[in-house]
């Protein structure tokens, strides 16, 4: 990685770490979900960045993947979107420059009572613990068991099904995972030792559950969140007749706003305005949902589900994005 490269990651990381001290510090009861997490990519975009994914707010039990949706409708088993004194509240900021990434995350107590003060430390303190063995060389499943260490100590489960990930331009989940639990030498997922020059997002979540499992939140659009796959030519889809021109010219919009990184349904859904002026929400609604089942048949594009604790269990995170130097671990989501 070139000089200029480096200053693109380090510029992403920079902008994600005020963001998210910025609006973590903001937060408090009564405010909805979804002023949180438009004021976040506000800042993002004010700041010098891009989103590179959609902001996510996690409460309780719900562990990741989860933005609003346009018409703000609240996920499975959530009366409202509205941030109450006591919830454990899970903020994830990604920021793009020029496609470098930085990915960055926090956990806190809205209100301060002070009820999740341990289960906040130990996920901290479990991030801190697998940074500290991203030297080249180390064996991936040493970085895992430090974590999940860290976690057990202090009374909580490491989520087993959740982990880390490699980042490269333009690709927020590039091949290589870091496990957050003690995979073990032999574990399929986690093989082999962490490369010098790569870029990671070290993550560990822990659960007051006993499975240490995540879930699928039905439906399986409930994150709200899609992605351009990259395996799809627009110009053959069109010349094959598996698209109209009209859902051809939105899909290029959309591959050309975002490129492969995820984005929000409320991002893409107002491009059925400017075509359709004249129609109400329940058509725009229609026909966005034959688009987006035509793009997903023809997997131009993905989507996903938002994920909560398997047995019910509060979920903690911390996450910071890592290159590894020579000399060792080089966190760049520093402010």
């Amino acid at each position: 990685m070139d000089e200029r490269d480096l200053k693109r990651w380090k510029n992403a990381g920079a902008v994600a770490r005020r963001t998210l001290d910025h609006i973590s510090s903001t937060m408090e009861a009564g405010q909805t979900w979804h002023s949180v997490i438009e004021a976040a990519e506000r800042y993002i975009r004010r700041h010098g960045g891009n989103p590179a994914f959609p902001c996510t707010l996690s409460v309780n039990d719900i562990a990741a993947h989860y933005t609003t949706h346009h018409s703000l409708n609240p996920p499975e088993g959530i009366d409202e979107m509205i941030l109450r004194r006591g919830d454990l509240v899970k903020l994830d900021i990604g920021v793009h420059v020029k496609g470098a990434i930085a990915d960055n995350a926090i956990t806190i107590e809205i209100g301060n009572k002070g009820n999740h003060t341990d289960q906040i430390k130990a996920a901290k303190e479990a991030r801190d613990a697998s940074i500290e063995l991203m030297h080249p060389g180390t064996p991936w499943h040493e970085v895992g068991a430090a974590a999940e260490q860290v976690s057990l100590d202090a009374g909580f489960q490491p989520i087993r099904n959740l982990s880390g990930h490699q980042l490269e331009k333009f690709n927020l989940h590039a091949g290589v995972s870091v496990p957050s639990f003690a995979c073990g030498a032999n574990h399929p997922g986690y093989k082999g030792n962490i490369p010098l020059g790569g870029i990671f997002a070290v993550e560990p979540f822990n659960t007051t559950g006993s499975s240490g499992m995540v879930e699928n939140i039905s439906p399986h659009d409930s994150s709200n969140i899609y992605r351009v796959t990259g395996n799809v030519n627009l110009r053959q889809a069109l010349a094959k007749k598996k698209l109209k021109p009209l859902g051809a010219t939105m899909a290029r919009y959309i591959e050309e706003r975002y490129q492969t990184l995820p984005f929000a349904e409320r991002w893409a859904f107002p491009l059925l305005e400017k075509p359709f002026p004249h129609e109400d929400e329940d058509s725009h609604v229609r026909k966005w949902n034959a688009l987006i089942k035509k793009l997903q048949s023809i997997r131009f594009i993905e989507t996903y589900a938002a994920l909560k604790c398997a047995d019910g269990g509060l979920v903690g995170q911390f996450e910071h994005t890592v290159h590894v130097t020579e000399g060792g671990p080089e966190i760049l989501t520093v402010a």
